[in-house]
């Protein structure tokens, strides 16, 4: 098949739509459900990050898309019994493999951005994964392959309309890309930099020197997950997954609060007071996440008040303090930070503390380099200067 109609594009004015190739065949296959514009461009925009993550890091990876960006990225490494609980996967009746390791990872570092995602994964999806799926609303998933059992759970969902998608994972694009913006036709060569090369990590012009072999994982995973994030962009990420994804913004400074902010809620989820939060039986997974997000932040009071905590608790919880808060965040430690360019100035390097970033990696090349430079010693960071860029629009 050369071509896929669609029924419309971005929105639903936007008509016709359809994808396709002018050689060869495409490399999807529609096994369940009707996908749209936007689903492919998560779809395929996904499945890219989560290969090269497999291949960089030689565990199987999957992501989470929302609008063209990632909500979440990981590799399948084991899961503690804190993040299996506060991934609500503690109770899976199936043990979970590696691929459902990473997409539970995925699917949990920002619940509130994969509300309704689009999931990547790079390996088979087995059955331990798929159930998994099965009760998050999402629109799709794409793999190379599916167990029958897999594929069975998933056709049924969302009364048989969820999106499932097949990819060869031999396909390879052509060099070129093209796209229109206005009836005018932009070219350019694929971004096939490869992000594990060690040479991008040799460059440390701080006082500390040392990146520890998981630090230096967990930064191939920040930069990796960056190229295909929309920029401006920055990555948070701790043992194996990103925390905090800050994408699409125009400043640089706003994308490090941004997703510091994201990093510091996935630490909070792991406050004691957050996890043994007495919810009513049967709430649903998202009124759940929301109370936890409403809970943790500055808007307590509307999960707190009486009247309101009655919908959600059995009980009514204790508030978490802003100086709680404060002491837990100040012990998460070794949180790996990337970013897609340059830091102009050192006030991103001062957030990213704030959130336990120990270890950076950047393009570097700013006329505040020695101020970022020195900010960094401040804290003791160990910064990288790739020399390397991941603009992605």
């Amino acid at each position: 098949m050369k071509e896929l109609a669609l029924k419309y594009g971005c929105n639903p004015n936007q008509k016709p739509s359809r994808i396709y190739v002018t050689e060869g065949e495409l490399p999807i296959k529609v096994l369940s459900g009707r996908p749209g514009y936007i689903n492919f461009l998560d779809a395929l925009n996904s499945w890219q990050l989560v290969k090269e993550l497999k291949a960089a890091i030689g565990l199987p990876a999957a992501a989470s898309f929302k609008h063209v960006s990632p909500a979440g990225a990981a590799v399948g490494l084991p899961l503690s019994d804190t993040l299996k609980h506060i991934y609500f996967v503690d109770e899976a009746k199936t043990p979970l493999s590696p691929i459902a390791c990473a997409y539970a990872r995925a699917r949990g570092a920002d619940r509130m951005s994969s509300y309704g995602d689009f999931i990547a994964l790079s390996d088979t999806c087995d059955e331990a994964t798929a159930l998994l799926i099965k009760p998050e609303v999402s629109d799709g998933v794409i793999a190379p392959s599916y167990t029958p059992e897999a594929l069975a759970i998933l056709k049924e969902k969302r009364k048989g309309t969820y999106n499932v998608l097949q990819i060869n994972p031999a396909y390879t694009p052509e060099p070129l890309e093209h796209k229109q913006v206005f009836g005018i036709t932009f070219e350019q060569g694929r971004n096939e930099i490869k992000l594990d090369d060690p040479k991008l990590f040799e460059n440390i012009p701080t006082q500390n020197k040392h990146f520890t072999p998981e630090a230096l994982r967990d930064l191939i995973i920040a930069l990796i997950t960056l190229k295909y994030t929309q920029s401006n962009s920055v990555c948070y990420v701790k043992d194996g997954q990103a925390i905090g994804i800050g994408a699409g913004q125009q400043s640089r400074i706003h994308c490090t609060r941004l997703a510091g902010n994201k990093a510091d809620i996935w630490w909070l989820r792991q406050h004691p007071k957050v996890m043994n939060l007495p919810f009513v039986n049967n709430i649903r997974r998202a009124d759940r996440d929301n109370t936890i997000d409403l809970y943790i932040g500055e808007e307590c009071e509307d999960v707190l008040a009486e009247g309101a905590w009655q919908q959600f608790f059995k009980t009514k919880p204790e508030p978490l303090t802003l100086e709680e808060k404060r002491q837990w965040i100040a012990q998460n430690h070794g949180v790996c930070l990337g970013s897609d360019a340059f830091f102009p100035f050192g006030d991103n390097i001062e957030r990213a503390h704030k959130s336990g970033v120990d270890f950076i990696a950047q393009a570097g090349g700013s006329v505040r380099d020695d101020h970022v430079i020195d900010t960094c010693n401040k804290y003791n960071i160990a910064m990288a200067f790739t020399g390397v860029r991941l603009f992605h629009h």
